[in-house]
């Protein structure tokens, strides 16, 4: 069964590999319905989800409500004012069939002014705040791509949980994440990988083979790929990640669920520091502006 580890200071012991709910997006109810059940038998238990991932949230409701009881469901808001998110916080909770959230975060967290709308007056932080005292949430969290904008929410107020890109590449190139890191660590946040197995942008007319990606994950249809695979993944783990999310398609989610022991007990040797160093994208081709 999936390793689980304790998420900072939540309380909330989790599988070191997260269900992204994007990956029933746009998705049959029947296979939604097959990708939950298979997620809950290999023993994960922390599923994501939010409103800004097409009809995810209509998807994964029916698919999840009969194993509410036994793990554990976060969701967020791109909402910036208080108004604007209570409205999303209470149709969230009503189309994903639960009374409650056990993690909600401030999603996608980019810029300052992000921070300053969030954390003014009339502010999500407000709703989010006062939906913790009614129960409606259990813990608090962010999600970003700026490091920068992160810490600064950091400073502002005890978050519970961070979901950031901690990714190889960026983290090689660009030491991308490693102060963020250092913060959770020292403040006993709940860290959530994102994209630690992206590769680069896509390119001008690329086949774009999972559809769902806005960047090019690394495939893992072939040993040279899986090999690059395992390789990110162990990269991620070294850099003290609680759980990993996958992309937002199946077949990358099962492979990094059946990876995942393999990775944790084998951590990444400096040779195979070497040769991520060898794969790494130009810079112009990371995932996203630094």
């Amino acid at each position: 069964m999936m390793q689980k580890t304790m998420l900072g200071k939540t309380g909330l012991e989790i599988s070191r590999v997260t269900f992204g709910g994007i990956i029933c997006m746009d998705e049959a109810q029947k296979d939604a319905d097959r990708f939950v059940s298979h997620a809950i038998d290999a023993g994960v238990n922390y599923f994501d989800v939010a409103p800004s991932y097409g009809n995810a949230e209509e998807k994964l409701g029916p698919a999840f409500k009969n194993y509410r009881s036994k793990a554990f469901l976060a969701c967020k808001t791109t909402e910036r004012s208080a108004e604007g998110a209570r409205r999303e916080l209470e149709n969230s909770l009503k189309t994903l069939q639960t009374d409650y959230f056990d993690v909600y975060q401030m999603h996608s967290l980019s810029e300052q002014a992000d921070i300053d709308k969030a954390f003014a007056e009339d502010g999500v932080m407000r709703t989010i705040i006062a939906a913790k005292k009614e129960g409606l949430i259990r813990n608090i969290g962010i999600t970003a791509h700026s490091e920068k904008v992160a810490l600064e929410a950091l400073s502002r107020f005890d978050f519970d949980t961070v979901m950031f890109p901690f990714n190889w590449a960026l983290n090689i190139g660009k030491g991308f994440g490693s102060e963020l890191i250092k913060a959770c660590k020292e403040k006993g946040i709940g860290i959530l990988g994102i994209k630690s197995i992206a590769h680069r942008h896509w390119r001008e007319d690329e086949v774009r083979v999972y559809p769902k990606s806005w960047c090019k994950t690394i495939f893992t249809h072939t040993s040279e790929e899986e090999q690059l695979g395992l390789c990110a993944m162990k990269h991620a783990l070294s850099l003290g990640v609680d759980s990993l999310v996958p992309p937002g398609n199946f077949t990358q989610f099962e492979f990094m669920v059946k990876h995942f022991d393999e990775c944790a007990a084998n951590p990444i040797s400096e040779a195979e520091l070497a040769y991520l160093k060898d794969c790494m994208p130009e810079e112009k081709e990371y995932i996203f502006a630094i």
